[in-house]
Order: C-alpha cells, then sequence, then structure tokens
C-alpha cells in the first residue's frame, strides 16, 4: 500500500506544480503585454536590459 500511497502523493504534486506553472506562465505573458503597452518594445526583455545598464552604471561609480 505504501507504494499507491506515494504514486498518488507524487501525482497530486504533479498536478499542483503544473497548476502553478500555469499560473505563472499567464502572469508573465500579462506582465509582458502591460510593459510593451506602456513602451518597452520587447517587453520583460527590454525592462531586463534596462536593469542591467542601470546595475552596471552603478557598479561602475
Amino acid at each position: 500500500m505504501k507504494k499507491n500511497d506515494t504514486k498518488d502523493q507524487l501525482a497530486r504534486k504533479i498536478a499542483y506544480l503544473e497548476f502553478v506553472e500555469d499560473q505563472l506562465s499567464t502572469e508573465l505573458a500579462y506582465i509582458d503585454k502591460l510593459l510593451k503597452s506602456v513602451g518597452f518594445p520587447r517587453g520583460l526583455s527590454s525592462v531586463k536590459e534596462v536593469a542591467r545598464d542601470i546595475l552596471q552604471d552603478h557598479s561602475q561609480e
């Protein structure tokens, strides 16, 4: 019986992780769309690039 309990637990954990992954993917797509609508041409990629540039500028001071 232990083996079935473990399989059931793993199946529940996988289902939960798939749900979380779907939620996070949806949120990222929404954030990307919002960023594009406010002037970041490549959305999240543009924001990351700007953030890296700012960090690099600060580290050179």
